[in-house]
């Protein structure tokens, strides 16, 4: 169906080095988006040719700004937004500290603000509708042992969809955003692969699909979302995490 084609859009993923961010950049690309993606480290050898990636740190002062401005000057139709950038730094609720609460807070939460604001500024000023997608989590909706400072971060990105989805509906801005599961990327797969024997055995049980899910799993949805097939959804957040969060108990 043409209504899921993103040809003749332009779309910056933030966080789209490696992992979901990465699955995303690819995904709008082959829907026929034209693509920005960004991160901290130099530009990835995964990613497609035609794309263009900005480097930086979304947590400097003042980097979200100008980090759509370069997006704008690469990109000028640029009408499509995917806030995913994000990582996980908690320790044990009784050793937190300010400094790792701050980090959270900042790269998860306060950068995804401002980028929606300097991307939706940007709109309004062109006079132009547009998409935005946030990349929260099932840890927004569930918590999690020694996750505090994460799962407030996700929990508050919950929350900016639906408020940003009310701010930007005047103005033809759509906002809507997807909570992933328990997904392997690079983040993950660190204690995936030292606890395979136990703690994913007992995940793996509960996901009603029966097994983690892939980077790849969410770039779908979000292309959906972009696309003029959701030309009237905004608000909404697709969980997509193989049935994770639907059984109380899980497979026997």
């Amino acid at each position: 169906m043409k209504a899921f084609s993103l040809s003749g859009h332009a779309a910056i993923v933030t966080g789209s080095s490696q992992g979901i961010g990465l699955a995303i950049a690819h995904g709008l690309h082959e829907a026929g988006a034209r693509v920005v993606a960004h991160g901290l480290q130099e530009r990835p050898g995964e990613l497609p040719e035609g794309v263009t990636y900005i480097p930086c740190d979304l947590c400097d002062h003042g980097a979200s700004a100008k980090l759509i401005e370069r997006a704008i000057a690469a990109e000028p139709a640029l009408d499509t937004l995917v806030c995913n950038a994000g990582s996980f730094f908690d320790v044990p609720f009784l050793e937190m500290t300010e400094a790792l609460w701050d980090k959270t807070l900042n790269l998860n939460l306060r950068t995804a603000f401002f980028t929606a604001q300097a991307f939706a500024r940007h709109l309004v000023r062109a006079g132009r509708g547009g998409s935005i997608v946030i990349t929260s989590s099932t840890n927004g909706f569930q918590a999690e042992s020694d996750s505090v400072a994460y799962d407030v971060s996700k929990g508050g990105l919950v929350m900016l969809t639906k408020s940003l989805a009310v701010s930007l509906a005047p103005h033809g801005i759509r906002v809507n955003g997807i909570a992933p599961g328990l997904i392997k990327t690079p983040l993950t797969s660190v204690w995936m692969e030292s606890r395979a024997n136990d703690l994913l055995k007992h995940y793996e049980k509960k996901i009603l699909l029966g097994h983690v899910g892939k980077a790849e799993d969410c770039a779908g949805a979000v292309t959906f979302l972009c696309s003029p097939a959701a030309s009237y959804i905004t608000g909404e957040i697709i969980v997509i995490d193989g049935g994770l969060t639907t059984s109380q108990i899980g497979k026997p």
